[in-house]
Formats: C-alpha cells, structure tokens, sequence
C-alpha cells in the first residue's frame, strides 16, 4: 500500500493496480517516487494504472505516468484507464518525446576517417579564404571611398594604433632583431673561420638580414604581439554587442574598427622592419669585433656586400605582410562568438595562421625575386 493521497497500489489475480488520486506534481515529486518504488517490484504480468481521481497533473507527473507505461524491462501488459480528458494532450506530448533510439555509431574505416578529415579541413581553408576575400574587397571599397572623401579617414584612430603597433614595439624589436643578428654573426665566424673567410660572414649577415631574416622576425613579432591583441579587441567588442550597436548607429564596423588598424599598421610595419634590419646588423658588428675584425672593415665589406636591392627586397615585402597580419586578426575577432573560451581559440587561430601564411608569403616572394634577378 502506497501513500493514501496520491498513489494505491492493489495486487491480485496476476494484476497490480495503481490508482492515482491528488496532485501528481512536482511539488509532490518525494512522495511520488517513493510511491511507485513500492510498486516496482511486483512481478504481476499486467499493469493498470487508474488516474480517475487525479485532480492536478503537470510535466512532471505526466514523466511519472509516462515511466510506467514504459515499465522497467518486465514483460508487463500495460493498460491506462479513465484518465481525464483535460490532460491527454500533456500525456500525448511526452509519450511522444525521446521515443527515438539513437543510432548506433558508424565504424569507418582509419583510411576513409583520416579522408573525411582531408576533406573537412579543405572545406574549412576554404570557407576561410572567402572570408578573407569578402575583408578584403570590404576594405578596398572602404578605402576608395575614403580616398574621395578623407575626411572618413579616422586619423585619431589611426595615430592611436600607430603609437601602439609602431612606437610602443620599437623596443622589443631592436632587442630580439640585435639578438638574431648576433647569433647569426656568431655562427657565422664559429663556421667560416676553419675556411678562413671571415669576410663572408659580412655578406651573410647583410644580405640575410635585409632580404629575408629582418623583416619576417619583425612581422612574426607583430602577428604575435599587435595581431592577437586586434583579434581580443574585436572579439571583445562582438561579445559586448558593440559591434551590433555600431551597426544599430549606421556606422560601418569596417570603416570604424578595421581600416584604421589596417593602414596602422602597413604603415608601421616597414618602419619597423627597418629599424629591426638596422639593429641585426648593429648585433652583428657587435660580435665581429668581438671576433677581432675592426669596425671600420665592417662597414667597408657591408658596403661591397650588400645592394640597394637587398633593401627593397625587405620593404616591399613588409606591407603585404602587414596587410596579411591585419587582415587575418580583424576576420577571426569578429569570428568570435559569445564565450571567453571562443575568445581564446580566437586568439590562439588568429596569431597561428598569420604567422604560417606570413611565412608562406615570404616564400613566395622570395621565388618571384629570384625569378627577378634581385
């Protein structure tokens, strides 16, 4: 016998009977529960449930009904009677819920598992670069219009993330640029001198500073440093509805965020790989003339080394690379969706793909040069 309130249990004749009265509800869900754990253990072949004298039903009494019409794995004849007709449709709404079984997982086979994979990883490159285009033909039109009209030009916006991108990195990249150059000095000499050609490590120094070394340690500190820190911004932003809110205004997020942090930051770049260039071959001569070569035969053989070439090689370089940079981070912060750990893979994706495609630029660079003669 359950409790008399809710739930009467009546065992006879190969039957168990449940006869629901009161208010299956969840403000009585203890009593119920308790109730119908009575029930469970009968082993009688058929199940009526009785909700004749039910007064008051919700969802959870209608789980409790449902529960047992579904029974517990009992070979059981189940039969619901005189339910009222105020509560069929509640019933029919959860008897139809989760009916469903899930499907059982496909085994693939490894080669066809690491294909799918392939391919989802070219669908993705690809959604990507056409997110890249849409940024770009964006800002094209933004910057013509600007062009026609300078008075759009954001110059407030643009002398702020000049200062932070340019000014405020100035340190950083002599330090890490005078490193490099000393290391690669250092292992030049450590290597050249059993030949005795010293001289030759002047022309490695120089020519791999300007070409190559200087400006892509440069725009790999800048993805690293003013890259991740855009995307956390515009992520930010979006998280914050700022960006929705400037759309409300009738302000183009593009024209307002992005634009000045792009021509920021082709413009800071250059400058930055050249003070970066002159630092390497600073660090450079710091270590020759530790190596016993004077200063003055220094500057003498970077002379004869090094052509006006090498130093356009570097700086035409240096805007696509900031282009690439600035373009990479603005398009995955407004990527990011509304929670902190979106922000963060954000971030993370943003710093990594600019970094592989500025590296994968130069690459391309570095063969059209060739190609060039310069």
């Amino acid at each position: 016998m359950g409790s008399h309130s809710l739930v009467v249990c009546t065992a006879g004749d190969g039957r168990l009977t449940i006869a629901g009265s009161g208010a299956w509800t969840a403000d009585n869900a203890t009593r119920l529960e308790s109730s119908i754990d009575i029930a469970r253990p009968n082993d009688a072949p058929r199940l009526e449930i009785d909700m004749g004298d039910v007064k008051e039903f919700d969802t959870y009494g209608a789980w409790i009904l449902e529960r047992l019409m579904r029974g517990d794995g009992r070979p059981r004849q189940v039969s619901l009677v005189r339910l009222p007709e105020k509560f069929h449709d509640l019933v029919e709404d959860v008897r139809r819920t989760n009916r469903s079984v899930p499907a059982p997982p496909q085994r693939v086979a490894w080669p066809l598992a690491r294909l799918a994979d392939i391919g989802r990883g070219v669908e993705l490159a690809g959604a990507e670069a056409l997110r890249l285009a849409a940024m770009i033909g964006a800002l094209v039109v933004l910057f013509g219009a600007a062009l026609l009209a300078p008075r759009r030009f954001r110059l407030t916006s643009i002398a702020h993330h000049l200062d932070r991108v340019g000014v405020r990195s100035v340190p950083i990249i002599i330090l890490i640029t005078l490193l490099i150059g000393a290391i690669i000095a250092q292992q030049g000499f450590f290597h050249f001198r059993q030949f005795g050609a010293d001289d030759y490590v002047v022309d490695l120094v120089g020519i791999l500073t300007l070409r190559e070394i200087g400006v892509l340690i440069v725009s790999i500190m800048v993805a690293g440093r003013s890259g991740s820190s855009y995307t956390a911004e515009l992520g930010s932003m979006k998280m914050r509805e700022e960006v929705d809110a400037l759309r409300t205004m009738g302000r183009d997020p593009l024209e307002v965020l992005v634009l000045p942090r792009i021509i920021a930051l082709v413009v800071a770049l250059p400058l930055l790989a050249l003070i970066g260039a002159m630092a390497a071959l600073i660090g450079g001569g710091i270590v020759a003339s530790i190596y016993g070569m004077e200063p003055s035969l220094y500057v003498a053989r970077l002379r004869e080394a090094v052509s006006i070439s090498d130093f356009e090689v570097g700086m035409i370089k240096a805007p696509f690379m900031a282009l690439v940079i600035g373009l990479v981070a603005c398009t995955e912060g407004f990527q990011v969706l509304g929670s902190a750990e979106s922000l963060g893979a954000r971030t993370t994706s943003s710093v990594v793909k600019a970094i592989f495609l500025v590296i994968v630029l130069d690459g391309i660079f570095a063969m059209f040069f060739s190609s060039m003669g310069m």
